[in-house]
This record gives structure tokens, C-alpha cells and sequence, in this order.
């Protein structure tokens, strides 16, 4: 979490009319809210994913640039008080300072405070900033806060961090026991049809040549996601087996959360976030909810369902000391939208 530029412990009614400005920036879509100091969301704009790894910081803040452009025009300002971004790619300590480097220079907002995006999903489950939050979307992370500003993540960059699960992680995992069970290294699977079936093959030999001569995109891997989830529906081991250890690794990551705030032994949220955990798979939501019962009895797991920029939101109303009726009237907008 990082903070720069002059205003950063402004209160909700100072600046340039009191404004935050709130930025959900994840690998596919932006959102952004321009939030008054009553707590009226005064302009809104969506843009396209948030990727600096793929085309450079500058080349990713000009793809926000435009959604704020858009939000800035309906709301009829040129500047906010504070700028709340909550950054896909925004993993490290250092990545943070960059990224608020690079937002501040467009002279948005008199401060700006940016977090890893999994933090607005965090802040948009809970009434307080407590809590802890899984994300399971294309990739897998965790957070946890406090508000005394304690905070527990993990780096969160692939497998060089320890990291398993998440849409393209699971699979890779289908593609690998398909395989194998296919070619005979492996025990046999349901996988090695139903994978290659997708797209309309018949073996998964046909599947592999087709992904490394790239017929088919590399993107489209991550369609087999559901037909992962699907295959265990119909009961083959292997792939329930991998939403098994999915579940039993979003569990793992909540503990090490829970426990670096010494928040086990309180009734604490837990929120469920990204588009597989937010699916409800009945048997990864099942097994989440039977081990996280067993290893942290209080705490109280429950899916988040609201947009992410609605707690980079409440995080910019955090920051400026906002009051509750605000935070109450931007939460109804986007619970009621």
C-alpha cells in the first residue's frame, strides 16, 4: 500500500470538491466511480483490462486514463481529493510504489493510495476493514486486514511463489493427467476425452499438437476450466481430485492470513471472490466451507458478489476519514445497482 503527493490525510470535503476517485483495474476490465463527499456516485466508466507486464506501466495507466477521462467528463471535474486504486499486477511492495508513481503523475487526485486489487474485493464483503479474502479467478491470491492498518498477503506471481490453483493453473492440471492417461504414464481419466472434446478433437494428441503449433491460442486455455468443473460433476476422480486440492489450497492461503492477524480465535469473514470461487461449485464450495469449519471454526466464509470497484470505493472513503452514511450510501448503489 502506497501513498503520494500532498493531501494524503485530507477529510471527506476537502480538495476539489471533496471528491475520491476509485479504480478497479483487474487483467480483463477496469472500473472506475467518481464519489462525492455525500457519498454520490457522480460519474462511472468501465475500460479494458489492466495488464503492465504485457505492455508496460504507462502503456496500462493509458487504458485507465481513458475510462477516468470518460468518468471525470460525466461528473464534471477535473480532479479528486484522493485516488483509491486497487491494481491487478500490483503483487510487490515495489510494484505498488511504481504504480502510484505512475497514476500520480497524471495528476488525478491530490493523493494517491494503490493496493492490490484483491484488497477491493476484500473491502467490499465486510463492513470494517477486517477480514480475509480468496480470489480465485485467472490466477489465485489472499489478503487479510485489519483496521489498525495490520495487513497479511502473499506475492502472488505463480508457481516461483508457491502459488497452485486458479483458472490457468487448474488447467494445466487437467491437461497433464489427461496426458498422461492418454499416452499411459498415467491412470485413466474422463479428462483425456472431454478436454480434447471442447474444441471439437478427438484425442488429446490431437489437442497437444493443436495448442503448441498454436491452431489453437494460448488464451483459450482457460476454457477448460468449466469442463474441468463439468468432468467431476459426472464423478471422474482425477478431476475431482484437482477441485479437492483446489479447495484444500484457498483454505491453506485463508489460514495463513488468519493467523499472521492473529484473527482465529474471532468470529472473522472470510470472503470467497473471483469468478470460480463466485460460481459455487457445489463440491470446491462444500470442501471450503467442511475444512476451513475444521482448521478455523470461527470463521465465517461467505462469497462476494458485488463489484470490486465498490470496495476500492469504501478503501478511498477509509482513507479521507469519510462518515458511515457515506460509506452507507456507496454501498447501496452498487448492493442495489
Amino acid at each position: 500500500m502506497t501513498s503520494s503527493g500532498p493531501g494524503a490525510g485530507t477529510t471527506a470535503g476537502a480538495g476539489p470538491a471533496g471528491l475520491v476517485l476509485a479504480i478497479d483495474a483487474g487483467n480483463s476490465k477496469t472500473d472506475v466511480a467518481v464519489i462525492a463527499a455525500d457519498g454520490a456516485i457522480v460519474g462511472t466508466a468501465r475500460g479494458g483490462g489492466f495488464r503492465p507486464p504485457a505492455v508496460g506501466v504507462e502503456a496500462a495507466v493509458d487504458a485507465v486514463a481513458d475510462a477516468v477521462g470518460r468518468a471525470f467528463a460525466e461528473a464534471g471535474v477535473a480532479s479528486v481529493a484522493h485516488v483509491s486504486a486497487c491494481l491487478a499486477n500490483a503483487d510487490l511492495p515495489v510494484e505498488e510504489e511504481q504504480l502510484a508513481a505512475a497514476l500520480h503523475a497524471r495528476a488525478w487526485g491530490a493523493s494517491v493510495e494503490v493496493r492490490n486489487d484483491t484488497f477491493a474485493i476484500l473491502r467490499a464483503g465486510v463492513a470494517e476493514p477486517r477480514g480475509v479474502a480468496v480470489v480465485c479467478g485467472a490466477g489465485i491470491n489472499c489478503v487479510g486486514m485489519r483496521p489498525d492498518g495490520r495487513t497479511a498477503r502473499f506475492p502472488a506471481i505463480g508457481r516461483i511463489s508457491g502459488d497452485w490453483g486458479g483458472g490457468w493453473g487448474l488447467a494445466e492440471e487437467a491437461l497433464w493427467h489427461a496426458a498422461r492417461a492418454e499416452d499411459g504414464r498415467g491412470g485413466p481419466t474422463t479428462l483425456a476425452r472431454t478436454l480434447p472434446a471442447h474444441f471439437g478433437l478427438t484425442s488429446m494428441y490431437a489437442l497437444i499438437e493443436a495448442l503448441h503449433l498454436e491452431h489453437i491460442g494460448n488464451a483459450r486455455r482457460h476454457e477448460l476450466t468449466p469442463v474441468l468443473f463439468a468432468t467431476a460433476v459426472d464423478g471422474d476422480p482425477v478431476a475431482r481430485a484437482i477441485v479437492d486440492r483446489l479447495a484444500d489450497e484457498v483454505v491453506a492461503m485463508a489460514m495463513v492470513a488468519l493467523t499472521r492477524l492473529d484473527l482465529l480465535t474471532e468470529e472473522t469473514p472470510v470472503l470467497l471472490g473471483g469468478s470460480i470461487l463466485a460460481a459455487r461449485h457445489p463440491q470446491l464450495d462444500d470442501r471450503v466451507h467442511e475444512v476451513l469449519a475444521i482448521r478455523a471454526p470461527k470463521a465465517v466464509p461467505r462469497v462476494v458478489t458485488a463489484r470490486p470497484v465498490l470496495g476500492a470505493a469504501l478503501l478511498g472513503l477509509d482513507h479521507v476519514g469519510a462518515q458511515e452514511e457515506v460509506h452507507t450510501r456507496v454501498r447501496s448503489f452498487y448492493e442495489q445497482a
